[in-house]
């Protein structure tokens, strides 16, 4: 019986290093192979029978199981070149009665960049579970599952930010407004080495010129009139090992491209009213939805800086240009609009669907949202309706869309929206509740459309 045992344990053990690991290597303390699982024969194209018995340097290249079966000292996720690639590689001493006998090797990953995007794989499903219970010290909002759609432009996307995650290389995301280029900036960090520290955004367009420069790279105390008491750290500093994602850069103006620019390329931040130098590990990752080769043209945007941060460019599609996104995008806008209104709308009607295909969505997924939460409001039944959508999407082409800005549109909405509740509501508290606002912002809109 215990020879049977024995005979079942041995075989165990051999599907187990066949399976168990994809490339396993075994050597004794002279360096000679004793065991060699078939995948790695396979990827070294050479018969098991011939490796077992030879020496360890003849059969693998760059090897150092030899030397590790005779040291005794183990060399963990180390890089090895072998067929024209860098594999990473575990080399595991044997040591028996405080005897080194030998050594097992294996590889986990098959190149680096094989362990970069296995790195960012796992971050990515993390995510679906740290998303509730994600530490708002870092900033992040958003992760690469918020990006809803599955059309081969945004799958391509999607799959290239993950690859280009684990680096520290910059990207620049390019795409009219409303397309989602925040959620990838988000996605991005999230997804790379310096997911723990901090991500810190600033709007370029938001920020009054005089005040950029100390914004970005902060102040000294008394640097100015009205400068806090102890100064103030830039974003720089504040993003410090992190990544910075500078919204809107084609809004810079060139003063402060160049000073960016410096800091860029010398890592260092001087701050306003400082003689100090304040050494920063930045990755940037930069947005806009301006020409900015035309700009370069017209000398309103430097070149130097548009090369530095377009290392890695991602250009995001707008909405009517994946179509086949809509059903999903909607679905999910509806799904959330719901939960703030109360409401128990569980779809959209097939004409609604019918003009949200052929309308062009010049405010993109903004719009689409926008449109979405203000329907479900004006929603009476159990489904979104023609009568709930906006005016100018009802008559389709026969209202000119281009003769408006997205913030008309949006304006015009949201009006809709408030004089329909005047009509339902006639406590002012409850149509507040209703709107999901407070009070005072409430009676802020309808004094800005006359409304009160």
């Amino acid at each position: 019986m215990s020879s049977l045992l024995k005979k079942v344990s041995v075989e165990m053990i051999e599907i187990i290093l066949e399976n168990a690991f994809e490339w396993l290597v075994v050597v004794d303390g002279e360096g000679i192979i004793i065991y060699m699982n078939d995948s790695y024969c396979r990827f070294l194209e050479v018969d098991r029978e011939i490796a077992v018995g030879s020496h360890v340097t003849n059969v693998i290249e760059n090897t150092r199981m030899h030397i590790v079966a005779n040291s005794g000292k183990e060399e963990v996720a180390d890089l090895q070149y072998i067929k024209g690639n860098y594999m990473i590689a575990n080399r595991i001493p044997i040591v028996v009665n405080g005897e080194v006998i030998g050594a097992f090797g294996t590889v986990i990953f098959r190149d680096t960049s094989e362990w970069m995007q296995m790195s960012s794989h796992v971050k990515n499903m993390m995510s679906k579970i740290q998303s509730y219970i994600q530490d708002i010290n870092t900033g992040v909002k958003y992760n690469l599952n918020d990006i809803i759609g599955e059309s081969d432009g945004m799958n391509e996307l999607k799959d290239k930010a993950q690859m280009i995650a684990p680096s520290d290389i910059s990207i620049l995301l390019r795409g009219e407004s409303g397309t989602g280029k925040e959620l990838f900036a988000h996605s991005i960090h999230q997804l790379s080495d310096r997911s723990s520290q901090p991500f810190i955004k600033v709007n370029c367009a938001a920020i009054p010129e005089h005040l950029l420069e100390s914004e970005l790279f902060g102040y000294e105390e008394g640097a100015f009139t009205g400068a806090k008491k102890g100064g103030k750290k830039g974003k720089f500093q504040l993003a410090h090992k992190g990544t910075l994602f500078l919204d809107e850069i084609g809004d810079m103006p060139l003063n402060m491209q160049a000073k960016l620019l410096r800091v860029l390329q010398e890592g260092e931040v001087e701050s306003v009213g400082s003689n100090r130098i304040d050494h920063v590990d930045v990755r940037i990752i930069a947005a806009t939805n301006r020409p900015l080769e035309k700009m370069m043209e017209e000398k309103r945007f430097r070149s130097d800086l548009y090369y530095r941060i377009n290392v890695v460019p991602f250009q995001i599609p707008p909405l009517r240009e994946r179509r086949e996104d809509l059903g999903k995008l909607a679905a999910y806008f509806l799904d959330k609009a719901t939960k703030t209104s109360g409401k128990r709308i569980q779809g959209f009607g097939s004409e609604v669907m019918d003009i949200f295909q052929s309308y062009s969505w010049p405010g993109n997924l903004r719009e689409l949202e926008n449109v979405i939460n203000a329907s479900t409001y004006l929603s009476n039944g159990n489904e979104i309706t023609l009568q709930s959508l906006p005016a100018y999407m009802k008559m389709g082409n026969l209202y000119n869309v281009g003769s408006k800005t997205l913030k008309e549109i949006l304006e015009e909405t949201e009006k809709s929206v408030l004089e329909q509740s005047l009509q339902t509501h006639h406590d002012k508290r409850d149509m507040a509740k209703a709107l999901g606002m407070s009070k005072s912002s409430m009676y802020e809109k309808l004094n800005k459309y006359n409304l009160l």
